[in-house]
């Protein structure tokens, strides 16, 4: 198990790949029609364009969600190995979570978790 199980195994996921997208297209007939082109809106058809702005909280909504989120990824492990650790994984984990406190304060204090 080297490099060679690295290159084969990336040709490997490319051919599959491949294969798949040039099948899916060999064998799909096909057909064109105005409502394809349009897009789904829980069935509600479309009145005006979809290109519009949104409002830019919606995205910092997100992106906090996910970095909370992720701080939970971080979490499990450490929750694994705290008791082979000791001491010094309950001062690690602390420190992690005063500095994502601290973007909790700071993202309270600008307002970003106000919903529209």
């Amino acid at each position: 198990m080297g490099p060679i199980s690295l290159i084969v195994l990336t040709i490997a996921a490319i051919v599959f790949s491949a294969g798949g997208i040039l099948l899916g297209r060999l064998f799909n007939k096909g057909s064109i029609n105005k409502q394809k082109g349009q897009p789904y809106e829980c069935g509600i058809p479309v009145k005006t364009s979809p290109w519009h702005q949104f409002n830019v909280g919606y995205y910092l909504f997100a992106l906090l969600f996910l970095i909370f989120d992720v701080e939970l990824i971080f979490m499990y492990p450490w929750a694994v190995v705290v008791k082979k650790i000791g001491i010094a994984a309950l001062i690690e984990i602390l420190i992690f979570i005063f500095i994502l406190f601290m973007g909790f304060l700071y993202a309270h204090k600008k307002g970003a978790l106000k919903w529209m």
